[in-house]
């Protein structure tokens, strides 16, 4: 199914300094919000008690927040609606001290005549395991940037690698700038929702990467920018019902799937816009601003081709026995 002709081609590149202005822009406007907001930890990453209480009836937020307030415990305990009026989360930093310390019976205690509730969660992580768990977590992001740089270098050209690594960083930082300015709770779910839009991104970047080397083969001009809007109007039609089947798909989960999966769903919503923008907007034009040049390429796969021949030229002498 063809949305644009694959004939026609898009002066994608002609614009690549308007598009990388607006990229820098809200780069620098996430990196503002995670210096001056931060990023809201959830208790995966924090440590600290998670309650979840059900009421027949819509929750009384006052009622809660003064029964709970009698324990010191839990004076800065934080209480929200969760998914409905019926439900609120309870979270506060106290942790169980004791295996025979039940932190639900604890708080049904508190809320005795507020209403009709049941507990319907109780979450504890600690902060020792919570800490290890965000040090392994920006780990994990650390070497997954890193084996990308190595597998798209040792596929493609290193421009190209640290092209696509750019975008990858770009994408990460939009989405953790909107993570920051909504705050969404940064959990191991949203860990899980970044890694994916990096995944995402780097299978979007390297279809359009593939067109263009295609495009350098068969390119009787020099011209890179020439090259890449005609290799990335080729991809279009793709691109754009690849992104919109994957948007819909995930929209829909933020809209349905329920108040535990929004953090995911959102990131991931963010991700796939960022994800293709960048794949075409910022990932092709930094292969011309990083000294690409087709002609040197190609002169690169001619010497490769050479050696590759002789190198079986020589097998068949040897088999034959002429050498």
């Amino acid at each position: 199914m063809e949305i644009f002709s694959a004939n026609k081609t898009y002066n994608f590149m002609g614009k690549s300094k308007i598009f990388i202005s607006i990229s820098l822009f809200f780069i620098f406007a996430s990196y503002a919000l995670l210096a001056t907001k931060g990023l809201n930890y959830g208790l995966d990453f924090e440590g600290g008690t998670l309650v979840q209480v059900k009421y027949d009836k819509k929750a009384p937020i006052k009622a809660i927040r003064s029964a709970i307030s009698k324990d010191k415990a839990f004076q800065n305990a934080s209480i929200t609606y969760f998914g409905s009026p019926n439900e609120v989360v309870i979270r506060f930093a106290k942790s169980s001290s004791s295996v025979k310390e039940d932190m639900g019976d604890i708080v049904r205690k508190l809320l005795k005549g507020t209403g009709n509730f049941k507990i319907r969660r109780v979450d504890i992580v600690g902060p020792k395991v919570g800490g290890e768990l965000r040090e392994k977590g920006v780990m994990a992001m650390v070497l997954s940037i890193l084996a990308i740089l190595i597998y798209v270098a040792f596929r493609f050209e290193w421009r190209f690698a640290v092209a696509s690594v750019l975008a990858l960083v770009h994408d990460v930082s939009i989405s953790l700038g909107a993570i920051s300015l909504f705050q969404i709770d940064v959990n191991l779910d949203t860990l899980a929702a970044i890694l994916t839009i990096m995944g995402y991104s780097l299978n979007d970047t390297i279809i359009v990467f593939d067109r263009i080397r295609e495009g350098i083969h068969d390119a009787k001009k020099y011209d890179l920018f020439t090259v890449i809007n005609e290799s990335i109007s080729k991809t279009l039609s793709r691109t754009t019902l690849t992104s919109l089947t994957t948007f819909f798909v995930v929209l829909t989960l933020y809209l349905f799937g329920g108040e535990i999966i929004v953090g995911f769903s959102f990131t991931l919503l963010i991700g796939i816009i960022v994800g293709t923008y960048s794949s075409i907007f910022v990932a092709s034009p930094l292969l011309k601003w990083l000294g690409f040049n087709i002609e040197e390429f190609k002169k690169r796969l001619a010497q490769k081709e050479k050696i590759k021949a002789e190198k079986e030229k020589m097998r068949k002498m040897y088999e034959s026995g002429m050498v």
